[in-house]
């Protein structure tokens, strides 16, 4: 039996790990977009590290692009088997792959006007539409058959809605083999979903390591210094802030944080917009499935039934009203996709307000190198965007306490009940530099067999 990276090696995006079995039986655990800006990635979407057709079943931890953005293509390529998911990831990635498909449609349209070279996108919404035939839904907590002697576990790992580790058992040649991925582990005490809840104990753990090296904000301080923002900005410089936001989990968590701030009379009278049409339907996926919502947003609903809606707070799906934001000059709140500002509506607010020292640009999660994002948290004096380059006046601010991912001690506790079991443990999911620092710290904490896979290598177990 062997375990091959095939995506998310020493890299944050393109989750994509193979597992083959001794007769030849293969598992793909997720199958990601890589979303970065480098050069040496350049070919990742378009190519495989395996053959599609031989690929016998797909598992998806959640519903992310970058854990699921290369599912039609995988399809179009030649997968003809189950892809298996929650219930809650089914419902998003309907919504979401269609929406990557219109996204990679306009852009190549876009670039074939203006370049001699032609290209075409990984898929289009016909392919999409194909892939959903293939998706089979599974509840968290029971062992489910998905082949001969060979088992899943869904358990939820509170990262997103829907999102889930996945638990292997494999029976093979009068063995059990327990192979064990996190996914994206979130965190606990977070608003919305319930708290990641720990794996059954395996022999193989592959493990997300995205924040390896840092340990986030707490939550109390998190709503007073995003009210704090909001003020410097809105109030005292009469500007607008904007907020790169991915439109599942981190936008619908900004906005109840801020129902909760109208509902407590803090939140400052003026318009906040979610300016994504992708966002609004993951919302309504989101009322869709309470069974994923936490105590704290239940017991919040007894006397406020719409958590993700107040009278300030305004969506937006048309492209006029989004380009309307543009030419306004009175202060307000825009949310925005996509979450690095490497794509979507929000790299056009950026470009039209980063110029303005009024303004401010709030960056509340990770964003791979060279993306739009990470340069303006990194703290560049000068972006480029849509080929002009400009200076950053607008001041940028950066709250990592909004993360959905677990940070190094957040990671530590839920893959505790594993030590002194592993045979191996494996990080992926992670820039290199982070892993290293992450792999010494799991190693003070007793952890031992911690490997950092490259691209394309197999580990025999």
């Amino acid at each position: 039996m062997e375990i091959t990276f095939c995506g998310a090696a020493k890299e944050v995006t393109g989750s994509a790990h193979l597992i083959t079995l001794s007769d030849g039986y293969k598992i793909l655990l997720d199958c990601g977009m890589y979303q970065g800006n480098d050069k040496a990635m350049d070919d990742f979407n378009r190519n495989w590290l395996f053959k599609p057709h031989e690929i016998d079943c797909l598992i998806l931890s959640h519903a992310h692009i970058d854990h699921t953005g290369r599912v039609p293509k995988f399809v179009k390529d030649g997968f003809k088997g189950h892809i298996y998911c929650t219930h809650a990831t089914r419902s998003l990635c309907g919504i979401m792959l269609m929406d990557s498909a219109r996204i990679q449609m306009r852009d190549a349209e876009y670039h074939n006007k203006r370049n001699k070279s032609k290209i075409e996108p990984l898929y289009n919404t016909s392919h999409v539409h194909k892939t959903m035939e293939h998706f089979v839904s599974l509840s968290y907590n029971k062992w489910h058959y998905i082949g001969e002697g060979i088992r899943v576990m869904y358990r939820d790992a509170g990262h997103i809605l829907g999102s889930a580790s996945v638990t292997l058992e494999i029976h093979e040649h009068g063995k059990l083999y327990r192979i064990g991925f996190t996914g994206d582990i979130g965190r606990p005490n977070r608003p919305i979903l319930k708290d990641p809840r720990p794996m059954p104990q395996v022999d193989y753990l592959i493990c997300e390591s995205t924040y390896g090296d840092k340990e986030h904000e707490s939550k109390p301080k998190e709503a007073d210094k995003l009210l704090e923002i909001i003020q410097k900005v809105c109030v005292q410089n009469k500007g607008k802030l904007i907020i790169p936001a991915f439109s599942v989990g981190r936008t619908q968590e900004l906005v109840y944080m801020l129902d909760q701030m109208e509902s407590a009379g803090k939140l400052p009278h003026i318009p906040i917009y979610v300016d994504s049409p992708l966002a609004v339907n993951a919302t309504e996926v989101f009322a869709a499935h309470p069974e994923c919502f936490d105590q704290e947003l239940h017991e919040y609903m007894r006397f406020d039934s719409n958590p993700f809606g107040f009278n300030d707070l305004h969506y937006i799906r048309e492209v006029a009203s989004s380009k309307e934001l543009n030419s306004r000059k009175d202060p307000m709140i825009i949310i925005s996709a996509a979450g690095m500002a490497n794509a979507g509506r929000v790299k056009h607010h950026i470009f039209n307000n980063v110029t303005n020292s009024k303004n401010g640009v709030l960056i509340v999660g990770y964003c791979a190198p060279y993306t739009p994002g990470a340069i303006l948290r990194d703290g560049a004096e000068k972006i480029t965007l849509f080929g002009q380059r400009l200076p950053v006046n607008a001041e940028v601010f950066v709250m990592d306490s909004f993360s959905a991912h677990a940070d190094r001690s957040e990671i530590a506790d839920f893959i505790s009940n594993q030590k002194g079991h592993l045979k191996k443990l494996f990080l992926v999911h992670g820039v290199e530099k982070r892993q290293e620092k992450f792999a010494e710290y799991l190693n003070e904490k007793g952890f031992e067999n911690v490997e950092i896979p490259e691209l394309g290598q197999s580990y025999r177990i």
